[in-house]
């Protein structure tokens, strides 16, 4: 990685910049009215945060201030003040101006500006901000930047991670970028449904719930037919009419079975296709030598997963712990798949493994990170045969309390392969041939380990909400068979602490180690976040204490209040809104959700990068042979970190795009029927329902709810009626009508057919006050979202 210029701030009040002769990088701002070493106003703090990005956290704020003792404990109360009133928020672990862009950020190259410079948007931008700020992209390598190699050059449709600057000019857009890497190359190319038109001409049917009609003239066809899922790019740009575009790729046609998914992949950039290369590399691997590695082949590991797994990552053990000074104490042993020792730093696999982040799991095909010869060969844990693997054994009190653990490199042989059903049921009373006989020496002291282990959890009291999530049971056709919620099993809970613990203790012996590595991080709640909450709450009579040092089980105490009761699922939905989002990063504050200090992910090494990277750290660190962490990589944590928690977003989204798409397509020959749903968003534009049973939303237009004028209460969640004081609010039941089903977008649209309930008290005291002009907008009829928006 190319070195950034340190930048300092003058106690004089001159103009900050950057050491030595200012470049395009340090933009000059205005000068500041600083005093060295006392604790500027207010408006200073808030000044420099937006023009010094870089340097937002509260060391580098005391430091640039020059500020110690006692004002640097001023400086934290003031910043969390700052942070109550909405006027900061956190990212990672700096301070930014809300809607403000992170210092590194991945943004799409989305057009050009009258000059022809490059104009891009961040990749992830909250739709509840309004429109995603430009960014003014700088292409040359900056005046005294030091590297090696040139610098990184991306072109229109690239998504780029890049380092974000304010911008001097203030006509322009309001930040500018240095390119630090070009993650994905032409990105600006479209997906539609392509549909013959007289003459040989075409038009190109949106898959995007905005996206918009495009004529396809004939010689830019490209081979397609009628019903064929192409992906195009715009040919010219016309100042009336529909855009011209041209067909650059026949997906396939939008009838074929797993259609769908390809949607989703392609119009998220998901590389599905492994390069030649990468293949050859897989198939040539061999099997894995006993060169440092214990041989662990008589130990009873056995794998449980899903029934339909197709790879098995990690095998779990247990047994009391013979220890005299440990009463009552088991041991836990969890072995992973060695994926470190066929993937090494740099390679063809590594690369793609890096470019891809994670494997993504549609309900027809899984998109993985690796190739089949690793992930459902060589990696997989297989019933009776020889495979290598990291292995932790985790000694546990009679309390639950790790009060230990090793680490060790070793070849396994698994000793069955049972689902979690399988294992369930042997537990439940009800073995069958294979369970049977390890029933007593494998299952119930897994068991018994659990109960144990859970004593700590119930200590630790992680965050616990009750989302139950549903599953999509496919036709051989493709098509939507059935939406369920498969149960909650203890055979699951089981694994998933199991799991947990042990990446606890790979991110504690790599602390030890001093070793860099990347941590999984939660943040918790924002203030902001906080007291929407905690206005919602109050609207039902339950309270959240206020101040910023939260801890999960003050929501569960929440949760608790709520169950059984009518607004237990709204409850939930609320407390899960307000949490921040977990993402990978080599900087530690903690898992908030999770209720723990250190917590790496090293579990999943052949469908998560992040775990990849931890199991060499591991390799590297405890003098286990090859294929251990390199110096690059560790030089490059920050950029690996923030490319995955990228990519990861990137499968969510895909994954939940699909599933919306599939239920459009099982609904869209019931239009005019009637459904059972629940309000499940409230917005300015109109109401989210969801619709429990096949585990799809659709939107209801504002316009479309009567002829009251309708004012948004963001605290209460709650749309009313100025004149009528009835309305809807979050977790209402109410009975909808289908009125338009969007298959490719995704998208359903509903009427009304429930009557508004009066609103709460509180709701109507909110209208007289007339708070709608501080922010609470009313709708009058007539005013219409976008189609199918959500």
């Amino acid at each position: 990685m190319s070195r950034i210029p340190r930048e300092r701030t003058n106690p004089a009040g001159k103009r900050p910049g950057k050491i030595g002769r200012p470049g395009k990088d340090a933009p000059a701002v205005e000068p500041l009215n600083i005093v060295h070493g006392a604790l500027p106003s207010r408006e200073v703090i808030l000044r420099f945060i937006a023009d010094h990005p870089q340097k937002a956290s509260k060391r580098e704020l005391a430091k640039a201030f020059g500020l110690k003792g006692d004002s640097r404990v001023e400086l934290k109360h003031m910043l969390q003040e700052l942070e109550q009133e909405g006027m900061l928020q956190k990212s990672r672990k700096s301070l930014i101006r809300p809607g403000a862009l992170p210092p590194v950020t991945v943004l799409d190259i989305t057009t050009r500006d009258k000059d022809g410079d490059l104009i891009g948007r961040p990749a992830e931008w909250p739709e509840d901000q309004g429109v995603a700020p430009a960014v003014a992209i700088r292409q040359q390598s900056p005046a005294g930047r030091q590297g090696k190699g040139k610098a990184p050059v991306a072109g229109l449709g690239d998504r780029i991670l890049a380092k974000i600057f304010p911008a001097v000019d203030r006509g322009g857009p309001a930040y500018t970028a240095r390119i630090i890497k070009v993650i994905d190359r032409r990105r600006g190319a479209s997906m539609g449904v392509f549909r013959a038109a007289p003459g040989g001409a075409g038009r190109l049917l949106p898959i995007e719930r905005r996206g918009e009609e495009m004529v396809i003239d004939p010689e830019f066809t490209g081979g397609a037919v009628d019903g064929d899922l192409v992906e195009v790019e715009i040919a010219r740009l016309g100042r009336f009419g529909l855009q011209r575009a041209k067909v650059l790729s026949v997906v396939g046609s939008v009838g074929s079975e797993k259609a769908i998914s390809m949607i989703a992949i392609h119009a998220h950039g998901i590389p599905h296709v492994f390069p030649p290369a990468v293949i050859a590399e897989a198939e040539e691997a061999k099997p894995a030598t006993m060169s440092h590695r214990e041989d662990w082949r008589d130990v009873p590991l056995i794998t449980i997963d899903p029934a339909d797994a197709k790879d098995h990552d990690d095998a779990v053990y247990a047994e009391l712990d013979p220890s005299p000074d440990n009463p009552g104490g088991v041991i836990v042993t969890v072995a992973i798949a060695d994926v470190s020792w066929y993937v090494r730093p740099n390679s063809p696999l590594d690369r793609e493994a890096l470019k891809r982040g994670n494997s993504v799991y549609f309900p027809d095909r899984v998109v993985p990170m690796l190739p089949e010869r690793i992930s459902n060969d060589l990696c997989s844990l297989k019933e009776g045969v020889g495979r290598p693997a990291l292995a932790v054994r985790m000694s546990f009190s009679g309390e639950g309390r790790k009060i230990g653990h090793t680490f060790h490199r070793i070849m396994m042989k698994s000793a069955a392969k049972l689902s979690y059903q399988q294992a369930q049921a042997a537990i439940d009373g009800n073995p069958d041939d294979k369970t049977g006989p390890m029933l007593e020496p494998i299952l119930k002291p897994l068991w018994h380990a659990y109960e144990v282990m859970k004593r700590g959890r119930d200590r630790r009291q992680p965050l616990e909400l009750d989302m139950p999530e549903r599953k999509i049971l496919l036709k051989p056709d493709g098509t939507v068979d059935r939406v369920f919620v498969p149960p909650r099993l203890d055979a699951h809970k089981l694994i998933e602490e199991m799991m947990i613990q042990a990446n606890v203790c790979a991110a504690e012996t790599l602390e030890k180690k001093r070793q860099s590595l990347i941590y999984r991080i939660h943040d918790g709640p924002t203030l902001a976040k906080q007291e929407i909450l905690r206005e919602f709450l109050a609207t039902l009579g339950i309270s959240l204490a206020k101040g910023g040092n939260m801890r999960a089980n003050s929501f569960n105490g929440i949760l608790a209040k709520a169950e059984g009761t009518a607004h237990q699922t709204m409850v939930n939905e609320m407390v899960l809104r307000s949490q921040s989002q977990a993402i990978y990063s080599p900087e530690n504050i903690g898992h908030f959700g999770l209720n723990l200090m250190k917590y790496a992910h090293f579990t999943s090494p052949i469908r998560r990068y992040a775990d990849l990277i931890v199991h060499r750290a591991l390799v590297g660190s405890l003098g286990f042979g090859e294929g251990g962490i390199t110096t690059d990589e560790e030089a490059a944590l920050d950029d690996i970190a923030a490319e995955i928690s990228t990519f990861e977003r990137r499968a969510m989204a895909a994954e939940r795009e699909t599933i919306d798409r599939l239920i459009a397509h099982h609904l869209s020959t019931r239009i005019g029927e009637e459904f059972a749903g629940r309000v499940s968003g409230v917005t300015k534009s109109g109401l989210f329902i969801a619709l429990p049973d096949y585990g799809a939303d659709g939107f209801v237009p504002i316009s479309t709810l009567g002829t009251d004028y309708f004012i948004y209460d963001e605290a209460h969640q709650a749309l009313s009626g100025e004149k009528t004081g009835l309305g809807y609010r979050l977790g209402d039941s109410v009975t909808v009508k289908l009125a338009e089903a969007i298959p490719l977008a995704g998208a359903l649209r509903f009427e009304m057919l429930s009557e508004g309930r009066e609103m709460p008290t509180a709701v109507r005291s909110f209208h007289k006050a007339g708070r709608r002009d501080r922010g609470q907008v009313r709708k009058k009829p007539g005013t219409r979202p976008p189609r199918g928006r959500r």
